[in-house]
């Protein structure tokens, strides 16, 4: 997402926000206190595993609604188990209480995209053990290519890093990047002209922004800070604190979602800007990350994908990209560098109109496009 010339800029992993499902094989058993005796069965038996995972196997491919079929199989044949509960991602999804040790996980559990867990617990009298497997669900649909035509073109200031736009009540808003470049300005669409201006301290470097309530979120790179401005005269109400990287910025009714640069997206509470849910995006292929600035538009999720003149547009109900958007003819690389201009980011939505606003890194210009076939 940051400077092109800068080379390597790694994603990072939320620390504080998601509890995850680990794996735990082997015995639940205690170990004997001092002093008492134990049988030479009993440990014999303490040392032998219960139960396997015959499928599926680690990192198989499935795509959303799949059914998943999970066997088991006892890891030593004279130990015999008596009942298997099968967890997906989480939740119970089937009991198995006698053989075959097999079932299908319904498609009703298989709703969202990403690396999600299979978990197997086996039951006998003497122990309990459990095995888990990851599986990888792609998206069920191939997503659709979409192409632009240009409405219009408006200026747009050449120094400006953008990191994060948004539109809203006939005023466009931005946030620019770069170290001793950061800043959130009000743009005057039609002239390009800024209006006002916040510049963060020059060690921050400035990220995505989205409007809620009455409120500009802005967040930055690697500083692990964010701001709260009260939108009328940027005025700082509150600064945000959080252990992660800060990429783009989104509103989603009652909710923020910010990206990492991951192909996750995090919906964040507005009020404490902790995370409350987590997607993993997939297309029909593959994940798909580098995701960057944000939009939500009419039930989407727009994603610039970093370094390249794509946009994603992602169902939030289930992580699928639903199609991609081409804007490689828009401004083309070769005229980019004549001056000096980097790449594709930013994405606004003029919801009254029904207009789409896009431009870039030290564009000269900013876009109204039209999506077409």
């Amino acid at each position: 997402m940051r400077i092109r010339f800068s080379g390597y800029f790694p994603g990072f992993t939320l620390l504080i926000i998601f509890s995850w499902i680990v794996s735990c094989s082997g015995s639940r058993s205690n170990p004997p206190e001092q002093g008492s005796s134990t049988s030479g069965n009993a440990q014999n038996t303490a040392r032998i595993s219960l139960i396997r995972m015959v499928s599926p196997s680690e990192n198989a491919e499935y795509k959303l609604k799949d059914q998943i079929k999970v066997r088991i199989e006892s890891e030593d044949r004279t130990v015999r188990f008596d009942s298997v509960k099968v967890y997906f991602d989480g939740r119970q999804a089937a009991v198995v209480r006698s053989e075959p040790w097999e079932c299908s996980i319904s498609p009703s559990f298989n709703t969202l995209t990403g690396r999600k867990s299979v978990k197997a617990v086996g039951y006998s009298k003497e122990k309990t053990q459990s095995v888990t497997r990851f599986v990888i669900i792609n998206s069920d649909i191939k997503p659709a290519k979409f192409t632009f035509s240009v409405v219009r073109t408006y200026p747009h200031d050449r120094e400006a890093f953008t990191q994060g736009l948004f539109y809203d009540n006939g005023v466009l808003y931005e946030g620019t990047g770069q170290e001793s470049g950061s800043s959130l300005r009000e743009v005057e669409l039609q002239t390009g002209k800024v209006m006002r201006q916040h510049n963060l301290d020059p060690s921050l470097f400035g990220e995505g922004i989205t409007l809620y309530k009455d409120r500009i979120y802005q967040v930055t790179w690697r500083n692990k800070v964010g701001f709260v401005y009260n939108r009328s005269d940027f005025r700082v109400l509150n600064r945000l604190y959080y252990q992660t990287e800060g990429w783009g910025l989104t509103t989603m009714g009652e909710r923020l979602v910010m990206s990492d640069g991951s192909n996750i997206l995090y919906f964040l509470d507005p009020e404490s800007f902790t995370a409350v849910d987590r997607l993993e995006v997939y297309d029909d292929e593959k994940k798909v990350d580098q995701l960057n600035e944000l939009e939500y538009i009419n039930g989407e999720i727009w994603a610039n994908i970093w370094m390249t003149d794509l946009i994603a547009r992602i169902d939030p109900s289930s992580g699928r990209v639903n199609s991609y958007i081409d804007l490689s003819k828009l401004f083309p690389e070769a005229k980019r560098r004549e001056v000096n201009a980097d790449v594709l980011n930013g994405i606004a939505w003029d919801s009254s109109e029904g207009r789409i606003f896009v431009t870039g890194k030290r564009w000269p210009q900013l876009y109204e496009i039209k999506v077409i076939k």
